[in-house]
């Protein structure tokens, strides 16, 4: 490869590659005011497209978005109130009690999560400081894009509460008298949402949402992700990266339980470029190398068994 030490300056929104099939999605999901609901397995880009979205609308769409996505990485102990704002009561009723200390208001204790930072940094109030403490309000309203990711994970419930929220963009905070926060008329929200397809979504909550099935990239697109990653190969190791990107998808066609992603080749092929990989003209010699470090790209006993019975 061009530098195994090196790695080439990345840019995860620049260097996105992105299908006009899944920019046409985007696009009609901002043209909709609807969220983007993102499928596909593990390594297709699904995190990926909240920073091209960024990227994009900042640097050919005229700007005026907060230049980093607001994340929120459902659990499955997730609640629909965690999506906008969390309480520290325990810290609250601590502090309350100590004795000879400063009384402290209920906002220092209450934190905007992150659709409750979009709504509130779309439409930023003077009030809001005695309501929750946030350090990335400004003065003027700012758009925003948020991704919400592996929504699925979370009990359905999650889902189901936060349909009204999510359709009219506001929320209220019930230590602070139900106190209202509502989207402002001059910015956008943009919303993605990813599932890794674990359990069904609610009726309900699909048709309020765009969709789009992104597949795992096929072999000239796949060969592309990796030179955006890793650069282009020198000439002399050019046979021997196009072998290990057949081996890889012979991979995944024989892996019983867990196909290696995209993530999983780049780190496999770094590996064995640190490992001397593409200088080695001896055949016994790379094929213990890749023996060796076949554990990087494959991640069970079973689906190493079924790989090692492959040949280069």
């Amino acid at each position: 490869m061009t530098n195994a030490n090196a790695t080439p300056s990345f840019h995860p929104g620049r260097d996105y590659l992105i299908s006009d099939a899944l920019r046409m999605a985007f696009q009609g999901a901002r043209d909709l005011g609807q969220p983007l609901l993102l499928t596909g397995e593990p390594g297709t880009g699904k995190t990926s497209l909240a920073d091209w979205a960024i990227y994009e609308l900042n640097q050919n769409e005229g700007g005026g978005f907060y230049p980093e996505v607001l994340r929120f990485n459902t659990k499955t102990t997730s609640t629909a109130r965690d999506l906008f704002y969390t309480y520290d009561a325990l810290s609250h009723f601590q502090a309350a009690n100590l004795k000879g200390g400063t009384p402290r208001a209920t906002a220092d204790f209450i934190e905007l999560q992150a659709l409750g930072q979009a709504i509130a940094m779309s439409n930023p109030q003077p009030h809001y400081a005695g309501l929750f403490r946030s350090t990335q309000l400004s003065d003027q309203p700012r758009s925003t894009v948020l991704l919400i990711d592996e929504i699925d994970k979370a009990a359905r419930d999650f889902t189901n509460d936060i349909l009204d929220e999510i359709d009219k963009y506001r929320f209220s905070i019930r230590e602070q008298d139900n106190a209202l926060i509502e989207k402002g008329p001059n910015a956008q929200i943009v919303v993605i949402m990813t599932s890794n397809s674990e359990k069904n979504l609610p009726d309900a909550f699909l048709r309020r949402c765009a969709f789009f099935h992104i597949e795992f990239p096929k072999a000239e697109a796949l060969r592309r992700i990796v030179e955006l990653h890793l650069g282009a190969p020198s000439p002399a190791a050019a046979a021997a990266y196009d072998e290990l990107l057949g081996y890889f998808e012979r991979v995944r066609a024989a892996a019983v339980r867990k196909k290696p992603a995209t993530a999983e080749l780049i780190g496999w092929l770094r590996l064995l470029g640190l490992r001397g990989y593409f200088e080695e003209s001896r055949p016994d010699a790379r094929r213990q190398l890749l023996e060796f470090n076949l554990s990087f790209l494959v991640k069970t006993q079973e689906d190493l068994e079924a790989v090692r019975r492959l040949s280069l």
